[in-house]
């Protein structure tokens, strides 16, 4: 499986005051259906609405639907680096409209500072998932994609994805009873259990090193 971002430029960062203060909200497309994005791939709807009720009902709903700030190494969530909590992600025609609010963590207050400031952000969302190519320069998201987060904060939507697609989409994926671990790692482990000797370890390794 691998490791999917997709940046997205059509939302909002919302600044609402009250009594108690300033409260900071994310509002927008969080997702997209039925079209082929920048990235060249295309997810179906069915798969996104299985995996937006998957989420809303596992994450949202148990109020653990965290977002970081930046560009995540990997699908699970840090908790060290969370910056906002994602609260609504409804579906609208094509369209996946999501509601996330800062929160007063160390990385939220970056983003708050951030919005302050006038600093421009995007969201993008992060899932695993098989792609089954579909024609010149475009890949179907498969109907085991698993979203991760429906939205980490990240400066520059604008920019090309190019290396941050290099860098989080060079590695598989794989579950491990119930553990999220890199393929290659994950044979490794295997390896050196089924080969108790020197030798094998040691051969082991070196198919270690030469992934790095």
């Amino acid at each position: 499986m691998k490791l999917i971002c997709e940046q997205l430029e059509d939302v909002e960062f919302i600044c609402e005051s009250d009594k108690k203060g300033k409260n900071y909200f994310i509002e927008g497309v969080f997702m997209q259906a039925n079209v082929k994005n920048r990235n060249g791939r295309l997810y179906p709807k069915e798969v996104l609405q299985k995996e937006a009720k998957r989420y809303d009902q596992n994450y949202i709903k148990q109020s653990r639907a965290f977002g970081e700030l930046g560009h995540p190494e990997g699908p699970t969530v840090n908790l060290e680096r969370v910056s906002h909590m994602i609260q609504e992600l409804k579906e609208s025609g094509n369209n996946f409209v999501g509601r996330a609010k800062i929160m007063d963590t160390p990385y939220g207050k970056i983003v708050k500072n951030l919005i302050d400031e006038g600093a421009r952000l995007g969201v993008s969302s992060r899932g695993m998932g098989s792609l089954k190519p579909m024609g010149r320069n475009c890949s179907q998201v498969q109907d085991d994609f698993y979203l991760a987060t429906a939205a980490d904060i990240v400066a520059d939507p604008s920019a090309p994805q190019a290396f941050v697609n290099g860098v989080m989409e060079g590695k598989e994926w794989i579950w491990d009873n119930g553990i999220l671990d890199e393929r290659h790692i994950a044979r490794i482990e295997k390896s050196l259990k089924l080969k108790s000797t020197t030798e094998g370890q040691i051969t082991a390794f070196e198919t270690f090193m030469s992934k790095l």
